[in-house]
């Protein structure tokens, strides 16, 4: 589907959907009822209306500004919030990513679509099309429903709330309330069911996601790539410390940005996450809630998805192996940039170690924090003049890193959305030390790009060999790659897992195209870090052992003087 074509919602089809109260379609499309002004989920548990008196839209923001309010049974802001404009719009789905991190709080939709390289009417229209609303509404509706979101599920106080979703002030959050429900927000509350802020100020929130989720799997992935201080996974959750930097969060005036705190996630019941969130700030709370939903990629639609990637024959078992599988993305552009440098040609576990003694030397120091967790990763105004040699790095790449950090400190913006995949991989490889593969791989993660793909990737590579073993090159991968489009990212995530390799591979092949040395193995072997050397010389030893032969090329024999010039 072309960006400037309309999302097609049939009427009969989303009758039947609402009749059935078909699961597959929550978070699809909403249905408004013209009798009573209300909008609902398909699932909804009222009586279906009557067909005459309904309205069908592609999102919550589009009913909410037709002048319709969320239901109280089945509360829309607890439907998961699907990406069903991906792959239709990518310069929607990339100003949502902007809108959730706050880019229409002190901004205008101008502005908006200047980062985005698009006029200002060339954006409302592509809203109006795959939306129904503008940007503005899709803001506003996501504060609201964020706001109804805490009423429910938390005991704070309702300036607390307020402050937490974003609004100005009391008065304007009494006052959007008042218009849309016809009453105050503290009459929304429920008796039961609402749990209280933890002892030392914690508030808990469900994250709710489209079934199916492989969690041991996102699990795995976060814990093969735990920086230490910085995250603990643990049984069945994942914990880290947090920083909101360079930001003022939401719209109160003068307030300083930089606090820092911690947030831990695990499943909860039905289909969602519950993050637990402790931070001094509540007014970052949007910001914390859109970062954790890019880190666990809960926006995606997994049937889409895979119905797309089954298409093709050597795609469909790994798919049907893992129907679950999502895209880890990354709480910090930066800090994986840094992670991503570290990991060059050694293991998952050798880059760990080094982000763990960089932290160690540069982060932050986490007051009264979680077990295990003792830092906030260094930001890039502390590294940008830092003298990293000590750390084990070669010169290159600590200059390398040196050179990232002041780049990122020139531009805190170089990580956000571009107008395209192919900008923001070439912004990208501007960067010191980010060659092919690692510029699509933070493009993948940080970004949210569903269509990064890492062709020269050895994994990928090696997954796609033919019978004999042999594998394609780069740009037959490529090639291949092109009917995944529009979703590579997710094909090269089941590939990788498909060899067992998403969990325990360095983090860039050692053909990726960056001005760096290869870290000395020396160095790396006198500090304990394993490298991908150590890996083939033991492997090597395994070969001699077998009888294959010395993996270690020997000199040839030379020959006699005499015999030397002689045919033979």
């Amino acid at each position: 589907m072309r960006e400037d074509q309309p999302m097609d919602l049939d009427a009969e089809a989303c009758y039947r959907a609402i009749a059935t109260r078909d699961a597959r379609f929550d978070g699809r499309l909403f249905i408004a009822v013209k009798s009573t002004g209300i909008y609902c989920r398909p699932i909804c548990p009222a009586r279906t209306p009557k067909r005459e008196n309904l309205a069908f839209y592609p999102s919550a923001a589009a009913a909410q500004e037709a002048g319709y309010r969320p239901c109280l049974r089945c509360r829309p802001e607890s439907a998961p919030d699907l990406g069903v404009w991906r792959g239709t719009s990518n310069t929607v789905s990339r100003a949502l990513a902007l809108i959730e991190k706050g880019g229409l709080d002190d901004a205008d939709v101008e502005a908006l679509a200047d980062r985005l390289g698009v006029g200002e009417r060339q954006l409302r229209r592509l809203f109006r099309r795959h939306l129904g609303a503008s940007p503005i509404a899709v803001a506003q509706t996501r504060r609201v429903l964020l706001a109804k979101h805490l009423i429910h599920e938390t005991r704070l106080p309702m300036s607390e709330v307020a402050l937490a979703a974003g609004f100005g002030s009391i008065r304007r959050f009494n006052e959007t309330f008042q218009q849309l429900f016809g009453r105050a927000p503290s009459t929304l509350r429920r008796g039961t069911g609402a749990t209280s802020p933890g002892p030392a100020g914690e508030v808990a929130i469900l994250l709710p996601y489209r079934p199916p989720y492989d969690w041991p799997a996102m699990l795995a992935f976060l814990r093969a790539r735990a920086i230490p201080g910085v995250e603990v996974v643990a049984r069945d959750s994942y914990t880290r410390t947090i920083e909101v930097v360079g930001e003022v969060v939401g719209e109160v005036a003068g307030e300083v940005a930089g606090a820092h705190g911690t947030v831990a996630v695990r499943p909860a019941t039905g289909n969602a996450l519950r993050a637990t969130i402790q931070f001094p700030q509540l007014s970052a709370l949007p910001t914390i809630v859109a970062r954790l939903r890019r880190v666990f990629d809960l926006i995606a639609d997994p049937e889409v998805i895979g119905a797309h990637l089954s298409e093709d024959p050597r795609l469909a078992p790994l798919v049907a192996a893992r129907p679950g599988l999502r895209v880890a993305g990354a709480w910090d552009g930066f800090e994986l940039a840094v992670r991503a440098l570290l990991g060059q040609q050694i293991t998952v576990a050798g880059a760990a170690t080094l982000a763990g003694r960089l932290v160690a030397a540069y982060g932050k120091p986490l007051a009264g924090g979680v077990e295990g967790l003792s830092h906030v990763f260094p930001g890039p105004e502390r590294l940008a003049d830092a003298d990293l040699s000590s750390l084990g790095l070669t010169r290159a790449r600590a200059a390398a890193l040196g050179g990232l950090a002041r780049a990122v400190v020139a531009d805190p913006q170089i990580f956000g959305p571009r107008q395209s995949l192919d900008a923001a991989v070439l912004k990208l490889r501007a960067l010191p030390g980010i060659g092919e593969w690692t510029a699509q791989y933070i493009a993948m993660r940080e970004m949210r790009e569903p269509d990064a793909f890492p062709a020269a990737d050895l994994g990928l590579m090696r997954a796609m060999a033919d019978r004999k073993g042999r594998r394609p090159s780069p740009g037959a991968l490529l090639a291949r790659a092109e009917r995944w489009r529009p979703w590579r990212a997710y094909a090269a995530q089941h590939l990788w897992a498909s060899q067992g390799m998403s969990y325990d591979r360095g983090e860039a092949p050692g053909d990726d195209r960056s001005p760096l040395r290869p870290l000395h193995p020396a160095r790396l072997a006198a500090r304990g870090v394993r490298t991908d050397g150590d890996r083939e010389a033991r492997d090597a030893g395994a070969g001699r052992a077998a009888g294959r032969g010395d993996a270690r090329p020997r000199r040839a024999r030379r020959r006699p003087v005499a015999a030397r010039g002689r045919p033979r």
